[in-house]
């Protein structure tokens, strides 16, 4: 099954469940803001999360334990990639450019931009056996 886009709802869900590792549906209605949603109704989305494989469910006597079944960094990898496709032609330099413009960033925050993408990817790389 390929990962699907996720509803507004379902994802603000989502940040609370990796957010708290394993959870119950009161600890995530505990995460919003106020006004809190109905428990009924992150108790539904969780569900939906269930059905659609983002969240495993177990059962611990009465109560129903919430972990997550797909990462964080998977989500947001499926994400941009979804947003690289659709709007900048698979383009990440067209994409790139696009923030630069939209941020009004100089050249010393490109530079910054690449030094850090460059020691993300340093540290990312297996060691060498």
């Amino acid at each position: 099954m390929g990962m699907i886009q996720l509803t507004k709802a379902e994802e603000q869900v989502m940040q609370y469940v990796w957010q708290l590792k394993e959870t119950v549906i009161k600890d995530v209605v505990d995460q919003f803001d106020d006004p809190k949603p109905a428990y009924t109704t992150v108790a539904t989305v969780l569900s939906v999360l269930e059905k659609k494989g983002f969240v495993a469910r177990r059962k611990v006597g009465n109560t129903n334990l919430f972990t997550p079944a797909i990462s964080r960094k998977d989500y947001t990898k499926f994400q941009f990639s979804s947003l690289l496709k659709n709007y900048f032609n698979g383009s990440f330099p067209k994409m790139a450019t696009f923030f630069a413009r939209e941020n009004q960033l100089d050249i010393e925050d490109l530079e910054m931009i690449l030094k850090q993408t460059e020691e993300e990817l340093k540290n990312d790389t297996p060691k060498n056996k």
